[in-house]
């Protein structure tokens, strides 16, 4: 049987597994998923521990290169597969993205993420801070998406996928995207895009 040059371990229910997935989809590869067991604490064993020294998902696996870090998928599969379009070459351009992509990994993950966290799996943490870091994001990106359809411009970046998965399942956290019409209006631009995947949703 001839293995697939492309794998990603993953796991389904996480937003981050979910960016990769849907970059991957959105760029027409073939890929094999590689379901980690987190709740068996898999990703802590030495075999994955020698992918991702932080024991995280997701992780690609491209050959001989091995990415991890969901942002790092993101920009490696946008400059080796992208073509260009995922991924502006220009200094303003990459910068308008780095700066969606700082998002993701700061009030993204520490807000709307940790808030669907907290309802899905009942974790410790201090869920009205979370829910306030995710409305304060929401505002932002719906006041700028009111000025152009993307959030880095006029057409879809890893900044849109980067955001799009957290974003879209912030329901699941109790956070309430009506107040928002621009981002729901994105949401639905960036599942209308070629290759859209949607993310699976938490079974109540």
């Amino acid at each position: 049987m001839t293995r697939t040059a492309i794998q990603l371990y993953d796991f389904p229910l996480s937003g981050h597994s979910h960016r990769a997935r849907l970059m991957l989809s959105l760029l027409g590869l073939e890929y094999e998923t590689v379901p980690v067991k987190l709740a068996d604490g898999e990703q802590k064993q030495p075999a994955f521990l020698k992918l991702n020294r932080f024991g995280q998902v997701p992780v690609l696996v491209d050959g001989e290169s091995v990415v991890p870090d969901s942002n790092a998928i993101l920009v490696y599969l946008a400059r080796r597969y992208g073509h260009g379009d995922w991924l502006p070459a220009d200094p303003l351009g990459e910068a308008c993205v780095q700066r969606w992509l700082s998002a993701a990994a700061g009030p993204l993950a520490f807000g709307a993420a940790q808030a669907r966290l907290h309802k899905w799996r009942g974790e410790p943490l201090d869920y009205e801070l979370a829910a306030n870091r995710a409305r304060a994001l929401l505002q932002v990106m719906d006041e700028e998406l009111a000025e152009r359809p993307f959030l880095a411009g006029a057409a879809a970046t890893i900044a849109d996928v980067a955001l799009y998965s957290y974003t879209a399942r912030a329901p699941e956290g109790d956070i309430s995207l009506q107040p928002y019409p621009h981002v729901r209006a994105w949401l639905a631009r960036v599942e209308a895009l070629p290759g859209f995947v949607a993310m699976p949703a938490v079974k109540s």
